[in-house]
């Protein structure tokens, strides 16, 4: 499943701005944008491809316990993120690390999570409203339409003030949408109204299940059939996330509703690093989609504006000096106690947590008798 005729684009696989009854309306969002507006959206994908690839690579040597790449959908992340403000919850699965990075989350502990170091997770208040990873497919998508109800019922939307009013924005892939959870999400932010934009990454395989067998019609009808406003965009050109994304967040911070996006895209590796593509996919599709990189698109682009081979080399040198900087902090970290096992589990003490410290440090105790 491609693009279709609904599909919004308006940056060409060439890298040339699409002028269509589609895109008339999103361009003036991008007509603002100042050249080094632009280039920070080619910052962080660039920047962050290359944290994805070290990430990998550490995790083929032994140094992470699984890698979740997004390697392929960095212009649906970035320009999504980007169009939102800082008041924004925003409320992603577990692969957007970019925009974990654009909301100040530092990447060793995204790093640290899928070592095995720690439980994972951060305060979203300490990082601009950006929530936890959600490894239950699907579930984020209630958590995020409970809270934007919240919000709703606070008065924090439909004020009229546009720089006080707020958004809740929620990430999920193709696979998700075959969960109840994300049906039920829907039929509570329709219900409710909420200031809500679900944002679906379907980068077209639920790990080895396509989306054609998911579904028979395009994804974004799923939001329509709730009565939620819905557009197709393609997700790997980095203005069309942008601009169709910023629209909806205004609409919905301004009392309008929910609002659904599908961003279609395209996984280039594995689902993770447990996963073996080659078992499953056709290479001509995977031909197809890298003919379509989104930052090989928008490199083009930013050429034609003028856009300096220093900068280039600048974007190609910050990445390899973030690259080096997480091999080294990763290599550097101890290997916490063994009872923070039970730590954060509950907010107050508790006798099964207590129990079973003991019990494991009573295991761990025998090993050194028997010594």
């Amino acid at each position: 499943m491609s693009y279709t005729a609904a599909t919004v684009q308006l940056l060409s696989p060439e890298g040339t701005l699409v002028h269509s009854d589609a895109s008339e309306q999103y361009l003036p969002h991008v007509d603002k944008l100042s050249d080094d507006a632009l280039q920070e959206f080619h910052r962080h994908m660039v920047v962050m491809r290359r944290f994805d690839i070290e990430a990998a690579n550490l995790q083929r040597q032994g140094q992470l316990a699984l890698w979740v790449p997004s390697h392929g959908q960095e212009a649906a992340q970035v320009g999504s993120a980007l169009a939102a403000r800082p008041q924004d919850h925003l409320f992603p699965s577990y692969r957007e690390h970019v925009i974990a990075l654009m909301r100040g989350v530092d990447p060793i502990t995204i790093l640290s999570m899928f070592r095995g170091l720690s439980h994972g997770g951060w305060d979203p208040k300490e990082h601009d409203n950006f929530h936890l990873y959600t490894l239950v497919i699907g579930s984020q998508t209630l958590h995020a339409t409970g809270y934007a109800m919240g919000m709703g019922l606070d008065g924090r939307s439909g004020t009229g003030d546009p720089e006080k009013d707020a958004a809740v924005m929620v990430y999920f892939g193709d696979g998700s949408t075959s969960q109840g959870d994300v049906s039920e999400a829907m039929v509570f932010a329709a219900s409710y109204q909420t200031p809500q934009v679900f944002f679906l990454q379907n980068n077209h395989w639920a790990i080895s299940v396509p989306v054609s067998r998911q579904s028979r019609t395009p994804l974004y009808l799923r939001g329509e059939g709730f009565g939620i406003p819905s557009v197709q965009i393609d997700g790997n050109d980095v203005l069309a996330s942008f601009a169709v994304t910023q629209a909806n967040l205004d609409a919905a911070r301004a009392g309008e509703g929910p609002r659904f996006i599908e961003a279609l895209t395209y996984r280039m590796g594995a689902h993770t690093t447990s996963d073996d593509p080659s078992k499953y996919r056709d290479n001509s599709e995977l031909e197809f989609w890298a003919q379509r990189d989104p930052i090989t698109r928008f490199e083009t682009y930013l050429r034609a504006r003028g856009a300096s081979q220093s900068f280039f080399d600048e974007l190609a040198t910050e990445g390899d000096d973030l690259a080096a900087d997480i091999r080294k902090r990763i290599l550097e970290l101890p290997t916490p106690a063994t009872s923070t096992l039970f730590d954060h589990v509950y907010s107050d003490p508790h006798p099964v947590m207590d129990a079973q410290r003991q019990a494991l440090a009573d295991f761990e105790a025998s090993f050194e008798e028997g010594n």
